[in-house]
């Protein structure tokens, strides 16, 4: 029998996934589990996703050759642009999707977490354009470092609440929008950002971004007469982006998937952020995966450069790819990550998300076939991230 790595009627991926929640919060997972399929199934909501999408998000998005790259590297290499969606990254596609479906439940209020701010702005531009009060929370050191993300939102007309508690990062603010949903359940949806937290979060992300791979296969086709690579590689943080691509390829094993990690300062510095490698299986945010946490179960805090991959675990989905070896795991450190920031820039004219640069690393970690055919998600552009390079290199 053929393994699946898609997920399961009752939200796992293999060991990963489920619902793993608080009493108070059943009512609002119950109510989306039971109509998110339904909903987002039908004819008049995939009318409206999709014309959002393409007249408002500016999808397909293009699959750029990189000449440049390929030829230095003796192999092909194609990048999906994500960058060139409105707001920046791909996170627009998944709050389109679930915006659409928070008025279909005649919900009148919206949450979200955010780490690099691209979430928060994806959600606080579908909050205006739809008329719906918005609140994102934040963690404070977050806020510091992508100020131009937080005054994005904050003209878009949302609430921006910092997370003072822990790391005061992506964890926290995850933590606190949990709280505010319990507290609101009945006018309230909470559109998270990534592939994580209950089920059916994961699953949903996961479907409103599997746009990315879909446009993917046919425009390889068109370009290669094939709509298989032979790599498709993206940064994983939580991991929407990767999922985002990797969706219509999980149980087509003649493509394979490249998951990237941020290793931080160094897998054994203390501060990094690299799951695969460090953590172990437990619970976070409703969802049963892979975790950064001590020998007695507490968390501990991931670190990275860039703020959108600084989360102490990964979707579940991910943490089957890794645990069955479908997908292949890479460790990039902050310095590897930075540096290809400006290799990026310097030789496509593209500069990306620091996430982004994370995924292009690998090009000097794998040797790859000149025939080989491999498709990054370039998953943000690298607006939000100037200060930091701009303190990094000194520029």
């Amino acid at each position: 029998m053929k393994i699946s790595y898609n997920v399961d009627k009752n939200g796992f991926y293999g060991d990963f996934g489920g619902a793993f929640i608080p009493e108070m919060m059943h009512a609002n997972i119950e109510e989306l589990k039971s109509k998110y399929l339904k909903i987002s199934s039908e004819i008049s909501f995939k009318k409206e996703f999709d014309d959002l999408l393409e007249k408002y998000v500016g999808r397909p998005t293009p699959l750029y050759y990189a000449k440049r790259l390929s030829k230095k590297y003796n192999t092909k290499v194609y990048l999906k642009r994500e960058d060139l969606c409105h707001t920046g990254a791909h996170k627009i596609n998944n709050t389109i999707g679930q915006i659409l479906l928070a008025k279909k439940l005649g919900k009148t209020r919206i949450i979200a977490e955010t780490g690099a701010g691209q979430h928060g702005v994806a959600t606080a531009t579908v909050c205006a354009l739809m008329g719906i009060k918005c609140i994102i929370y934040m963690g404070e050191v977050d806020i510091s470092r992508q100020a131009p993300n937080v005054a994005r939102m904050k003209m878009l007309g949302a609430e921006v609440k910092p997370a003072i508690s822990g790391s005061k990062t992506l964890k926290d603010a995850t933590n606190e929008a949990i709280r505010d949903w319990i507290n609101n359940p009945v006018d309230t949806h909470y559109i998270i950002g990534s592939v994580v937290g209950p089920h059916p979060y994961p699953d949903m992300v996961a479907r409103f971004q599997s746009v990315i791979g879909n446009e993917v296969k046919k425009q390889l086709k068109k370009v290669e007469g094939n709509e298989n690579p032979n790599y498709v590689i993206a940064c994983v943080g939580g991991g929407s982006n990767a999922a985002g691509i990797f969706y219509p390829y999980l149980d087509n094993d003649k493509v394979k998937i490249i998951c990237v990690e941020a290793a931080g300062k160094g897998i054994k510095s203390g501060e990094s952020a690299a799951t695969s490698v460090l953590g172990k299986e437990g619970i976070i945010h409703g969802s049963k995966t892979l975790l950064m946490q001590t020998k007695d179960g507490q968390i501990t805090e991931p670190y990275s450069i860039s703020a959108g991959l600084d989360y102490p675990g990964v979707g579940p989905m991910h943490a089957n790819l890794y645990k069955t070896g479908r997908g292949k795991f890479i460790s990039i450190e902050d310095k590897d990550a930075m540096e290809w920031g400006l290799i990026l820039s310097r030789m496509e004219g593209i500069i990306p998300a620091i996430e982004t640069s994370h995924a292009f690393a690998v090009l000097d970690k794998m040797k790859f076939k000149k025939t080989d055919v491999i498709v990054f998600n370039c998953s943000g552009r690298g607006d939000k991230d100037l200060d930091t390079y701009i303190e990094y290199f000194k520029l």
